[in-house]
């Protein structure tokens, strides 16, 4: 399962550094080692929750200015979500 994960990770890095997302903002917890990144591209953002030393347990959430939010359990979710966010834009 953790190599699945970790797979999910890297995908999705790879994928949001070919689409040309920025990051927006990223802040560390020091208590407890969490990091949260949050990307966006035009009107779709999503929040990454990561543990440093445990890069491959990273979590994903997407929402756009609608306020609709979904939970990313594949690199496929993501692209879907993205995709049928800027199909509304036109």
């Amino acid at each position: 399962m953790n190599k699945v994960r970790a797979s999910l990770h890297s995908r999705v890095h790879n994928w949001i550094d070919t689409v040309g997302f920025r990051l927006n903002t990223s802040d560390t917890n020091q208590k407890n080692n969490i990091t949260t990144r949050h990307y966006f591209f035009e009107t779709f953002n999503f929040i990454e929750r990561s543990n440093s030393s445990e890069p491959e347990k990273s979590k994903f959430l997407c929402f756009d200015t609608y306020g609709e939010t979904m939970k990313v359990r594949s690199l496929l979710d993501l692209q879907s979500a993205f995709f049928e966010n800027l199909s509304q834009l036109k």
